[in-house]
This record gives C-alpha cells, sequence and structure tokens, in this order.
C-alpha cells in the first residue's frame, strides 16, 4: 500500500505511472484521480450543465424526427433566447455578489412600458430609451441601497419592489398596452442577420454583451471585487474593498440588463403588454444555479448562467417537440434546479473533505 501510495504522490504527472497505479486499483490513485475531477468541477462547474445540455438536445433530436435541430425550429429558439439570457446574465453577476434579485420580471415589464408611454405622449425614441433605462438604474439604485443601508435580506427587498414596479406598469398604462409609434428603429433589434438569417440582431446585442459582463468578471480587479464580496464579505470589507458600492453597482447592472431585455420583447412582439415577464425572475435564478452560480456567492460564471437558460429553453422546445403535455415543463425545471443545488452542495463539501485545493 505504501509502495501504491508513493507511486502516485511522486509519479501523478506522468501517464506512465499514472496508468499502473490506476491498474493496480489502490486508494490513493482512486483518490487522486478523485481530487483532479473535482478540482476540474471547482473551477468550471458550467461543464456538468454543459454536458447535461448535449444529453438533452441528443434526446430530443431523436423524440422530435429530427425537427429539433431544423433550421425553422432553431431560427425561433434563438430569436427568444436573448430576452431571458440577458435577464440571466445579471441575476448570475448579482448571485456571484451575494444577493438575489426578485424584481426582473416586473422591471422586464416597466422599462418599456414606460417608454411606450413617453413616445405616445411625443417624446423621441432615443430620449424615452435614456428614461427607460434610467428607471431601471433608480430600480437597481433602491433594491441595493435599502438592502445594504438597513441590513434588509435582499430577498424581501426586492420582493417589495417586484409588487411595486409591477403594480406601476399596471397603473402607467391604464390596463391597455399603448401603441407603438410606427417609426421605431425594430430593425436595430429584430432584423434577422447571419448565415441564412438565423439570428436576429438581438441575438448580436445579447452576444456583445455577454462577452463584455464575462470580461468585467474575469478580467478586473471590479470583477474580483464582486467575487470577494460574495465568498466572504468581511473578508472583503478587511481588504478595504467598497462592497456596499459593489453591491450596488451589481443591483443596477442587473436592473438594467432587465429593462433591456424587456424591450428587445416589446419589439419584437410589437405591443407592450403589461403582464410579459411574469416567473422570469424565478426562471432566470434557476438557470444561474443550474449553471453553477453558487447560492450563497463568490462561485459561478456568465457562461454558466448562459447554459442555464438554453437547457431552461431546450426542454421547453422539447417537451413540445416531443408532444409531452407541457404541464411538465415546470416539473421538469423545479427537478432540475433542486438536483443542481444538491449536487453542488454535495460535490462542494466532499472537496473541502479531501482538501482539494483551487
Amino acid at each position: 500500500m505504501e509502495a501504491c501510495a508513493l507511486r502516485v504522490e511522486h509519479g501523478a504527472q506522468s501517464n506512465e505511472f499514472g496508468r499502473q497505479a490506476r491498474e493496480m486499483g489502490c486508494p490513493a490513485a482512486r483518490e487522486h484521480a478523485m481530487k483532479r475531477m473535482l478540482k476540474i468541477y471547482m473551477e468550471k462547474p458550467e461543464l456538468a450543465a454543459l454536458l447535461l445540455l448535449f444529453l438533452l438536445v441528443v434526446l430530443f433530436q431523436i423524440r422530435s424526427g429530427g425537427v429539433f435541430l431544423s433550421f425553422e425550429n432553431l431560427r425561433g429558439f434563438f430569436g427568444i433566447l436573448p430576452e431571458m439570457a440577458l435577464v440571466a446574465i445579471g441575476v448570475t453577476v448579482l448571485m456571484i455578489c451575494g444577493e438575489f434579485d426578485l424584481s426582473v420580471g416586473a422591471v422586464f415589464a416597466l422599462m418599456p412600458m414606460t417608454m411606450a408611454v413617453l413616445m405616445a405622449s411625443g417624446i423621441s425614441f432615443p430620449m424615452a430609451l435614456v428614461a427607460g433605462l434610467l428607471v431601471c438604474v433608480a430600480i437597481g439604485l433602491l433594491n441595493g441601497y435599502l438592502t445594504i443601508r438597513f441590513a434588509i435580506p435582499s430577498f424581501i427587498t426586492t420582493l417589495g419592489m417586484m409588487f411595486v414596479a409591477r403594480s406601476l406598469t399596471v397603473v402607467i398604462s391604464g390596463g391597455f398596452p399603448p401603441l407603438l409609434p410606427a417609426d421605431l428603429p425594430t430593425w436595430l433589434f429584430t432584423s434577422f442577420v447571419g448565415p441564412g438569417q438565423l439570428f436576429r440582431m438581438s441575438f448580436i446585442w445579447f452576444l456583445v454583451i455577454a462577452v463584455l459582463v464575462s470580461l468585467l468578471l474575469s478580467r478586473t480587479n471590479f470583477g474580483n471585487w464582486i467575487r470577494a464580496t460574495g465568498g466572504f464579505l468581511p473578508a472583503a470589507d478587511a481588504l478595504g474593498i467598497p462592497t456596499a458600492r459593489v453591491k450596488i453597482a451589481c443591483f443596477i447592472l442587473c436592473s438594467v440588463l432587465s429593462g433591456f431585455a424587456g424591450l428587445i420583447q416589446v419589439l419584437r412582439l410589437g405591443s407592450p403588454l403589461p403582464s410579459i415577464g411574469e416567473g422570469m425572475e424565478l426562471q432566470a435564478v434557476a438557470a444561474a444555479v443550474i449553471g453553477g452560480t453558487a447560492l450563497n456567492g463568490g462561485v459561478g460564471a456568465v457562461f454558466g448562467g448562459i447554459i442555464g437558460v438554453i437547457l431552461i429553453r431546450v426542454i421547453d422546445n422539447g417537451l413540445i417537440l416531443s408532444q409531452v403535455d407541457a404541464n411538465w415543463f415546470k416539473f421538469a425545471i423545479g427537478s432540475l434546479t433542486i438536483f443542481a443545488v444538491v449536487a453542488n452542495s454535495w460535490l462542494r463539501r466532499r472537496a473541502k473533505s479531501i482538501k482539494v485545493e483551487v
């Protein structure tokens, strides 16, 4: 046994020694392999969701008789993907920072409704866009300030803001969606581009924003501050990180992305319905968790949140094409979310017990 342990310890980096150790089936070799697997998971938790996505795509392609990956289905799939994905990006960043935002669905509806009402009164599209974004900034700022200043759990703060924003959406519209001007530059968001016009312009907006936010998280000091704030707040404070400002900035980013996503959907549908975005906040949280974002903060990636959104949309679309009762959709998403939380928790405890270092 000692020889086996020494072989693993001193020869783990050698393919030949690693192969011999595995052939011997020694406990040290198995522990070393487990450490390597857990290290990969700890560094890239979204890989598990990516593997599941691949399996589901294959399954639904078979179940649908080849329709799932057809051009027309993919065109529709990518046409609506950016709306939820942009919300999930904001929610993912905020969760990494250690907070939640349940008002994103209401902001998703309020921002374009604000713009529509202003444009109906004669305000130009650019000015209405600025006003709508300022509303999002104000909501994010208020969410962050109330949460931090009064030490209120963000779950409660944003739950209240969800009701406030949803109510304001109905009030300012009078319960009826205002007509959008005919000269809106909808082509900036809804026109088809790319090979065979597979994607809408909204998909390009989504890609650009996803790359920029991902770079913000991974390549800047501010991104490190976000992870430090969500990972261990007292230590971040001790290091001199302005944690309050970091959290407020993340709340604002989350609200702005949600409002912008709502604008994209309204321009695609052609009408600012007060009910759009209902339930989106929970799906966005589910997408972040499924993509490997930790509920207690500090861990996660934009790519993981996007994979989570794609998984949710794949399940939704795949069940319909497979002629399965659509009521199973929420069951599937709920089960997948619970499984992701349990699996993440168990794997992290296991990694800690065998002292896996990232």
